[in-house]
């Protein structure tokens, strides 16, 4: 089933694909089965007549992406003898012609089916498949990205409940887990599902009680993505290897990295590590 934050990365597809392929219309949804869409966002439609539609799989020109699991396209859908016709009313009221369909596929599981359209009955070239293909290749990481997410929070939500009493071995999976997930949320579009994630990580970073002394307990303020590069650097990653894990130059990691120093008063990077996990800024 679609979680509610799911929708962002559709819409942000969507208006993506218009944008990139000239195409006036894009429309599409999530699966709720193994077999059903649910038309849910559109984006330069004149009617309502497409939203909520349900397209079941081998149904038309979106079940028939569905069902074979790669992209399909006609030229001219009403008259079209390589699909079956049961939405050809919502088609007609939006005056769609020319229409391709691009299947979601994450970890070889079709999630969701992707429009683009034309109301003019024309060959869609090249470019403008290869942008279909592209925006639903986005939506495919997004979701995958926020299903690597939902496995670790439910993971970690356990591991920070545990506190300072977890064995030494389960503690480092506590401590690669937020790693894991600091590197995520920048790629997390749903606001409320960044905001759950990086509030599991301050539970994380503070179920360890690693706060001993009045000097640790001072406030430290980092940067998110100082945070970021100190927990890579905790889990043992050179400037280039944390610069390949937070999809940054590893000059810019390097930066972040003497600006954490300088604010723990740091000398070395296991300095600027122990410091900040005294702080309470790691586990």
């Amino acid at each position: 089933m679609p979680e509610p934050g799911d929708a962002v990365e559709m819409r942000t597809a969507l208006a993506g694909l218009r944008r990139t392929s000239g195409l006036p219309v894009a429309f599409g949804g999530l699966l709720s089965d193994a077999r059903h869409a649910r038309i849910a966002e559109l984006d330069g439609a004149r009617t309502g007549a497409l939203r909520g539609l349900v397209i079941s799989a081998g149904s038309g020109l979106g079940g028939k992406a569905i069902a074979l699991a790669r992209p399909c396209a006609v030229t001219d859908y009403p008259t079209s003898r390589h699909i079956s016709h049961e939405y050809d009313t919502a088609v007609a009221a939006e005056g769609l012609r020319s229409v391709v369909a691009v299947p979601v596929v994450v970890r070889r599981t079709v999630r969701g089916v992707l429009y683009g359209a034309l109301r003019t009955p024309v060959s869609l070239g090249d470019r403008t498949f290869d942008a279909a293909v592209a925006a639903a290749r986005d939506v495919e990481q997004a979701l995958a990205v926020r299903d690597e997410v939902r496995e670790l929070l439910a993971l970690t939500r356990e591991q920070a409940a545990a506190g300072p009493g977890t064995a030494p071995g389960a503690w480092e999976d506590v401590r690669e887990a937020h790693r894991e997930l600091r590197a995520l949320a920048p790629r997390v579009a749903d606001p409320a599902l960044r905001d759950a994630l990086l509030a599991v990580c301050g539970r994380l970073a503070s179920a360890s009680g690693a706060r001993t002394t009045p000097a640790a307990a001072m406030e430290v303020r980092l940067a998110p993505r100082e945070v970021d590069v100190v927990a890579c650097v905790a889990a043992g990653a050179t400037n280039a290897a944390a610069a390949r894990q937070l999809g940054l130059r590893p000059e810019t990691v390097k930066g972040y990295l003497r600006s954490v120093m300088r604010k723990l008063g740091a000398r070395t990077r296991l300095e600027a590590v122990v410091a900040a996990r005294r702080a309470g800024l790691l586990p």
